[in-house]
């Protein structure tokens, strides 16, 4: 059974940076997607990027393009999300997901909660102005 587990949230003034983690479990993630998604209070949860384990390839959300960072560590099986230049609207518990490819890779497939099997609890990101 897979397991992913965030860490790392915490509090951080606006314009800081935090560094979120995601360790996987229980499986082999080479054909995997890992996701990152956010939700905030009264919100929908809503993709944030994500990223194929085995190539790297990296997709972001508009909202977040150029002030995050997805990578992946292997021999970690760790996933990695840096967040610079936060805002106050970034706060929100912050989602791990993950899943496998279904046939060939593409990016639109891996931005709704729905494409994702496996879930972490979350971690709270919180950015006072």
């Amino acid at each position: 059974q897979v397991h992913v587990v965030e860490s790392g949230g915490g509090l951080v003034q606006a314009g800081g940076s935090l560094r979120l983690s995601c360790a996987a479990s229980g499986g082999t993630f080479s054909d995997y997607v890992m996701g990152w998604f956010r939700q905030a209070p009264g919100k929908e949860r809503e993709f944030t990027g994500h990223i194929t384990w085995n190539a790297g390839i990296t997709y972001y959300a508009e909202s977040v393009k150029g002030r995050f960072t997805i990578s992946r560590d292997n021999a970690k099986n760790t996933m990695y999300l840096q967040m610079n230049s936060l805002e106050p609207e970034d706060t929100a518990v912050y989602y791990c997901a993950a899943t496998r490819i279904r046939g060939l890779y593409k990016s639109h497939l891996y931005t709704s909660p729905s494409g994702y099997d496996y879930w972490g609890q979350g971690t709270q990101v919180t950015v006072s102005s």
